[in-house]
């Protein structure tokens, strides 16, 4: 199996999402993930504008951590933003704001997650579409210039209704036509909206550019009842080699369920090498 990496999702702004185990003190969120074993940190930001970029720096390179992928998921809750409003402004002032996001991925060379940004259905399905292929679009000269990726995130009918499933990211990336352009797949929204969740990630293939882990309740791997062994066994069939991102609620405390995940995980991937060196 290709040596998978770690990471854990810190928000560098206190959040009302309810899936990030670590926010507010971000600094202590990266010292700890350092400290239980994670290779890095996907760190969410609302506005790359409002943030001390070199206290950042600083705090990573004294933990040792990579940064897996920057979120925008707070740009959407807090701002507003979004592609596919029918507001002109807003669409404009999002595209804006992720190539902020952009030209900050560059810095660390990471991935940006394109997410609740998206926005949802407005007016129909296919004005939706047609604003969310413009943003993309403009956007791709961006992501050029900067050598980063864009990973649209299929995210459940509950937190939107637009782009539920892996089918419906990879469709959207086969009209841009780009290869900057991946999925990421999160295996708690593919519990919920995937009629298999091993199916939907061979589908992927070589397309599949992230993965967030939670369980089928959001929380930390082993918290609930999704097969983490038959999902990491195909990982290694479609030849992922990425990291494997914990977007997880904080139950039963921030710490305890960043430790479980990497308990969890590590001796899943331990089992597999030793069957797999047999």
């Amino acid at each position: 199996m290709a040596a998978l990496k770690l990471a854990l999702v810190v928000s560098i702004d206190n959040t009302s999402f309810d899936a990030v185990a670590v926010r507010g003190r971000w600094d202590e969120g990266v010292r700890m993930a350092a400290t239980l074993g994670y290779d890095a940190v996907e760190l969410a930001v609302r506005d790359p504008a409002a943030i001390d970029r070199e206290a950042v720096r600083s705090v990573l390179r004294e933990s040792g951590l990579a940064v897996a992928a920057i979120g925008t998921g707070q740009a959407y809750l807090k701002d507003g933003l979004s592609f596919t409003s029918d507001d002109a402004g807003i669409r404009a002032r999002a595209i804006e704001r992720m190539r902020a996001h952009i030209r900050l991925a560059s810095e660390f060379a990471a991935p940006v997650i394109v997410g609740l940004i998206r926005g949802r259905i407005t007016r129909d399905r296919a004005a939706t579409d047609a604003r969310f292929m413009e943003a993309l679009t403009r956007l791709l000269p961006a992501v050029e210039r900067s050598d980063v990726r864009l990973l649209i995130e299929p995210i459940n009918r509950y937190e939107t209704d637009y782009l539920n499933t892996i089918g419906e990211a990879l469709e959207i990336i086969d009209r841009v036509g780009s290869a900057r352009i991946r999925v990421l797949a999160d295996t708690f929204h593919m519990n919920i909206e995937e009629r298999s969740i091993e199916d939907a990630l061979r589908a992927c293939g070589r397309r599949l550019g992230h993965v967030h882990v939670a369980d089928s309740n959001r929380e930390a791997p082993g918290f609930g009842h999704l097969d983490f062994a038959g999902i990491l066994s195909v990982l290694d069939e479609v030849g992922y080699s990425g990291f494997l991102s914990a977007e997880i609620v904080p139950i039963p405390d921030p710490g305890s369920a960043a430790r479980q995940t990497v308990q969890h995980l590590k001796s899943l991937l331990t089992a597999v090498n030793a069957e797999e060196g047999m």
